[in-house]
């Protein structure tokens, strides 16, 4: 290579330079204003997880301490001290309404809150609702019972079999034990039914004078095989 040609490569090359300089001057601050967005984005989710795991293991630890206290009452007052945010409510609720002998108004209106909080997931408001028409029994009219089963008494819906078996007690409560055996026949053999309510379905059924049915094989059970 000529020396004329060494001097326009050196010179190219420092004109390059300099504009890498001039360029990284100008635009270098993006490139530190990302690193730190990524530096602080990363400290702020382990803050979060941290803070997190803090209340969760606050509020595990309030509720093992009310729920060791013997006194009912004085247990009812200590799990609704307890600070919760979230899906934590729906869990204080249901401990709140899981003695209704003791505060059986406070048990209502604990599940209640839950019903209406339309915040929470509907899985919770759904027991909710199962819960407390056990809890409010006789003293809510049979027809307001029925109407908030049927509600959740829905397809696809968590509690739908637990929904049918108490709209089929309440028929006995009605005085209709022909149609409640039909209602608990057709429960026994329904697939979503688990093994523990068909048990207890089976002593329902012989208690009005029927017949348990054979359980229907599961439809997605495997066939003998031929051999």
């Amino acid at each position: 290579m000529s020396t004329p040609d060494s001097f326009v490569d050196e010179v190219t090359d420092a004109v390059r330079r300099d504009r890498l300089f001039a360029a990284f001057r100008k635009y270098g601050w993006i490139g530190v204003v990302l690193v730190l967005v990524i530096v602080g984005g990363a400290a702020w989710n382990e803050w979060q997880k941290a803070q997190a795991t803090a209340r969760a293991q606050a509020f595990g630890d309030g509720v093992m301490a009310a729920l060791e206290k013997t006194d009912p009452g004085e247990r009812v007052k200590a799990v609704s001290a307890v600070a919760a945010g979230g899906d934590q409510k729906a869990l204080l609720a249901l401990l709140q309404a899981s003695n209704p002998s003791a505060d059986k108004v406070g048990a209502m209106a604990a599940l209640d809150a839950l019903v209406a909080d339309q915040k929470l997931p509907q899985i919770y408001r759904d027991l909710a609702v199962l819960k407390r028409v056990v809890v409010a029994g006789p003293d809510q009219p049979l027809a307001d019972r029925r109407a908030a089963l049927q509600a959740i008494d829905v397809a696809g819906r968590p509690f739908r079999v637990l929904a049918e078996e108490q709209l089929a007690y309440l028929l006995i409560e009605e005085g209709k034990p022909a149609d409640a055996l039909k209602a608990l026949i057709a429960l026994v053999q329904d697939q979503e039914s688990p093994a523990g309510m068909r048990q207890r379905l089976g002593l329902a059924i012989t208690a009005l004078g029927g017949k348990v049915p054979e359980q229907k094989p599961a439809a997605n059970a495997a066939a003998p095989s031929a051999g």
